[in-house]
């Protein structure tokens, strides 16, 4: 309770009331636990003030002079349909009470006022507000963030046939062509005559056949016939069943780089220049790299002989401490030790790698780059020392890691905010998703199904926000038409989702229709059976309900944990994939040990 007061101190309420003893106590009652209040005395003054003032919450009585309480409500509805009202009514208000719940009333008390009661409404009311307003906030941050990557990057979208449906400024910036020159057009508008016909069918097969994406540099062609160039990635968008949506290409400008090169490679095709002024010529090419580029060299041991000094700005490092060490040294952030040593074994294969490389700075902080490893050789084809080059993009993948954290918190709020409603456990939806995430591991789902999965399941109750609060927090059993009502909830989160076209929403709408399926038929809403149930749905089952009843709720105490297994043993192959429960109970270790990691305080 003490967390929810703390909900409603932030907020200001609207309290309408005519009879002056009433109105007097209940001013004096709420002057220290709200922010604001704000008194009218009959229906008139409390739909100014709602008008003027915008409250958070309205609690008003429903027989007054000038303009009674439901007059007032339906006014207020035509302003604004959301904003949560509480009625107070006496026992023969009853023809006023009816046509209240019409008007979408979020609660009624009856008089004599039981203040406790008013106390706990408006206090989770106001925990749904805070959740609300900090849902508000976060989608604001993203917009943000999406601003700051959508200017600091070159990006454009298009279709299955390559037209260009989407181009942001940096793109017109320096293509100089205009969006309405762009948009509707070929993507080859900006395609340099020099590119090769191979690469294209190469890039085509990679992202429309293979469905995969493609990384590599490209030089275009600019609206007054300069030449620039881009290290591009082209990723195909793709819906929940594998279709391409879209392609989005975003790219760097590395012109710089590119004329650098050419024009050493010119310089010494020329035959007359002499061996002074090829080595003059090729000591400034150097130094223009150096100067423009992030470089390390290693030789044959793979031990570090050369960095510059960008090299040791971003890393943090001096030249002692760094030239002379293996290159493991720079130890690879987030890769098992296994993947980091496929990654070195790559890296120097004896080929020209590409890729993104992220080290740990000396003060343990991370950079992110871009990487171009050269195997230099001598002129027998023997490599003799690796160089790579690369591009701090360490801002870039800053952005795009906030992006992912901050789309995880919308999510895990939307979550919480249809659990908060039933007023089920806090970190409910947090054990959700981590359950899904470690079953749908040891069943094996290939990495991006287990991510979505991760992301999407605490929206599996979402429609919860659709189903009454009278149904959904009646501390005992529901009538029939009640569970009717209920069970509609699975049907309301699909068609939230349903029409999105992202990976994330998609999966959520089927969480949402599936996990109150059984493997048995006898399920809802559509009495699927079996494999016919999405493995989405049959894994947040069994994550829902362990959680479930191992967590206190209105209508129940929680079970004991040999209660839950003995209910899993018989319900298995009925309500529950009997494959799962015994991975599941194989596993339990690990599953309790994320019970205990997220349990509410």
């Amino acid at each position: 309770m003490k967390e929810l007061l703390t909900h409603l101190k932030k907020l200001n309420i609207l309290y309408v009331e005519d009879d002056t003893s009433t109105r007097e106590e209940l001013e004096y009652f709420f002057s220290t636990k709200v922010n604001k209040l704000f008194v009218a005395k009959n229906g008139e003054e409390g739909f100014n003030l709602y008008k003027n003032e915008k409250p958070d919450i309205v609690v008003t009585d429903i027989q007054m002079p000038v303009l009674n309480g439901i007059d007032m409500i339906e006014k207020i509805r035509n302003i604004d349909n959301y904003v949560p009202i509480v009625v107070i009514t006496a026992f023969s208000d009853t023809d006023y009470l009816f046509k209240a719940i019409k008007l979408n009333v979020n609660h009624y008390l009856t008089k004599p006022l039981n203040l406790i009661s008013l106390v706990d409404i408006l206090a989770k009311l106001s925990k749904n507000i805070s959740l609300e307003k900090d849902n508000k906030e976060i989608l604001n941050t993203l917009k943000q963030y999406k601003d700051i990557v959508d200017e600091r990057s070159i990006i454009s979208k298009s279709n299955l046939e390559g037209i260009i449906t989407y181009v942001n400024e940096p793109f017109e910036k320096i293509s100089g062509y205009t969006k309405d020159e762009l948009i509707g057009k070929p993507h080859n508008i900006v395609a340099h005559p020099d590119t090769k016909i191979s690469i294209v069918k190469e890039l085509w097969k990679r992202i429309k056949i293979e469905k995969r994406l493609w990384q590599g540099r490209i030089k275009n062609l600019a609206k007054d016939g300069s030449e620039y160039y881009v290290d591009i990635i082209i990723k195909p968008i793709l819906d929940l069943d594998g279709n391409i949506i879209e392609f989005i290409s975003l790219s760097n400008d590395i012109t710089d780089l590119e004329k650098s090169k050419e024009y050493f490679k010119e310089q010494h095709q020329k035959g007359e220049i002499n061996l002074g002024e090829s080595i003059r010529i090729a000591n400034s090419y150097k130094e223009a790299i150096d100067e423009s580029n992030i470089i390390l060299r290693m030789n044959l041991d793979k031990k570090i002989v050369y960095a510059n000094d960008a090299f040791f700005k971003i890393s943090g490092y001096t030249n002692d401490e760094l030239i002379g060490k293996d290159y493991s040294f720079l130890e690879h952030v987030g890769l098992a030790k296994n993947e980091a040593e496929k990654k070195n074994r790559d890296i120097f294969s004896g080929e020209i790698w590409k890729g993104k490389i992220s080290n740990y700075k000396k003060n343990g902080d991370i950079f992110h780059c871009s990487v171009t490893m050269y195997p230099l050789k001598d002129k027998y084809g023997n490599v003799i020392e690796f160089m790579g080059i690369r591009h701090d993009i360490t801002e870039i993948e800053n952005l795009q890691n906030e992006l992912v954290q901050t789309q995880r918190e919308i999510i895990f709020k939307l979550g919480q905010i249809a659990e908060t409603r039933s007023e089920e456990t806090g970190n409910h939806v947090k054990r959700v998703a981590e359950y899904s995430k470690l079953l749908a591991q040891k069943i094996n789902l290939n990495k991006e199904d287990i991510n979505l999965l991760f992301l999407a399941s605490p929206m599996h109750d979402i429609g919860k926000i659709g189903i009454p609060d009278s149904i959904l927090n009646k501390p005992g059993k529901l009538d029939s038409n009640e569970w009717e009502v209920m069970k509609t909830h699975a049907q309301i989160g699909y068609e939230i989702f349903k029409d999105s076209s992202r990976p994330i929403l998609k999966a959520a709408s089927i969480v949402s229709y599936t996990h109150h399926e059984k493997w048995d038929g006898s399920g809802y809403p559509l009495g699927l059976k079996g494999d016919d149930i999405h493995i989405f749905g049959r894994v947040t089952a069994v994550a829902d309900v362990f959680d479930a009843l191992g967590s206190d709720r209105v209508y129940k105490k929680s079970w004991p944990l040999e209660n839950i297994l003995d209910f899993f043993k018989k319900e298995s192959g009925k309500h529950f994939d009997p494959n799962l429960i015994k991975i599941f109970i194989d596993n339990l270790d690990e599953f309790l040990e994320i019970r205990e990691k997220f349990k509410d305080n």
